[in-house]
């Protein structure tokens, strides 16, 4: 099984990409047409999470410089307005990554995906939430 982490640079992520797809094509009965959907969901997912988690320490930084007194926690539109989308905690990749193998990968994207859509309206009823998307679905693959 090939191991999600954050990539050093775009030829890793490339030759980890081929390395999946061909682990994807050699092991399981599905279609390339029955993955690509979740495989898409997770690379959305592994980047909103980066983004999110860059934008996260810097506005704990910013805010811990200031010497503000605030003493409510960061807010969605802290986020937003940085031009990151807010994830819920339950909605982060970094959250997918750390379940015990015994969970249910398969809707914990689905539900992953709705807690996206639910926090950032403009993106209601667009992610995928497929997965497993057929009855040749192994989630345990994807």
């Amino acid at each position: 099984m090939v191991q999600l982490s954050m990539p050093a640079s775009l030829n890793e992520i490339e030759k980890r990409l081929w390395a999946s797809a061909d682990e994807l094509r050699a092991n399981s009965k599905l279609k390339s047409s029955e993955y690509s959907v979740p495989v898409l969901g997770l690379i959305f997912l592994c980047f909103a999470d980066h983004r999110f988690s860059v934008a996260d320490q810097e506005l704990k930084a910013a805010r811990e410089n200031s010497g503000s007194s605030r003493r409510s926690g960061l807010s969605k539109t802290d986020y937003q307005a940085r031009g990151v989308m807010y994830l819920p905690a339950p909605a982060r990749f970094s959250a997918l990554l750390d379940l015990p193998e015994s969970a249910d990968i398969g809707t914990a994207i689905n539900d992953a995906m709705r807690a996206i859509e639910e926090e950032n309206e403009e993106l209601r009823g667009v992610l995928p939430k497929s997965v497993p998307a057929s009855p040749n679905a192994e989630p345990e693959i994807l």
